[in-house]
């Protein structure tokens, strides 16, 4: 899906990213590589890393999550926001698209902010349930199918009061459409039906992008 949003107009979306968006060389940069390489849709759009950001640094987060890494930019954004002494847990399957991830944290002077973790993401979140600890932010932007069990496993880590933003939740408009049944249109409709009415959590579904929800674990 388009990393901007498609219920947003053009002149609105330019007028936006020249009168608010602040991003640092480095991001500009890996957003301008990635944008000519395959699956570039799949990258986060500005003004969206540009709100993570502020979520982070609005909860106070240090240590973090991210479910779906490609090449980088998402985790970047929230690492130039957290403390130097934050960290996250960054998990991806992908070789090539993370090493494009790491060129880049490295030229922002934040790898060391950033584990990688390549490997399912599941068998990674199932390591840390049996690690000590809790987790103040995750961002989830992966493959959709599996957005319901990440989302649990990612709420079993969070402490009280710590912020998951779920990507990618109105998919193109497909989840309003009942003609859509193909499997991640599906699974993202459950997943929000399902947040909608978690009495877990605070909530909100935002136009931000192609979907973003914003969750706060009570």
């Amino acid at each position: 899906m388009s990393s901007r949003s498609f219920l947003v107009p053009d002149d609105i979306y330019e007028y936006l990213m020249k009168t608010t968006l602040r991003e640092t060389s480095v991001q500009r940069e890996l957003r301008e590589r990635t944008a000519s390489m395959p699956q570039a849709r799949m990258q986060t759009g500005p003004d969206q890393l540009q709100f993570l950001q502020l979520l982070v640094r609005i909860s106070g987060a240090r240590r973090c999550i991210e479910v779906g890494v490609y090449t980088g930019a998402s985790a970047l954004a929230v690492a130039l926001a957290i403390p130097d002494d934050g960290t996250i847990v960054a998990c991806d399957v992908s070789e090539g698209y993370t090493a494009v991830a790491r060129e880049f944290w490295q030229r922002a002077g934040v790898a060391r902010k950033i584990e990688l973790r390549l490997a399912p993401a599941q068998e990674t979140l199932n390591e840390l349930l049996g690690q000590r600890g809790s987790y103040d932010f995750a961002y989830i932007d992966a493959d959709k199918a599996n957005y319901d069990a990440y989302y649990e496993l990612v709420l079993q880590l969070l402490r009280p009061g710590g912020v998951i933003a779920v990507d990618n939740v109105l998919w193109g408009g497909s989840v309003a459409d009942s003609k859509e049944q193909d499997a991640d249109t599906v699974a993202l409709r459950q997943l929000n039906e399902k947040i909608g009415r978690d009495e877990r959590v605070d909530a909100s579904l935002l136009t931000i992008g192609d979907g973003l929800s914003v969750v706060r674990k009570r």
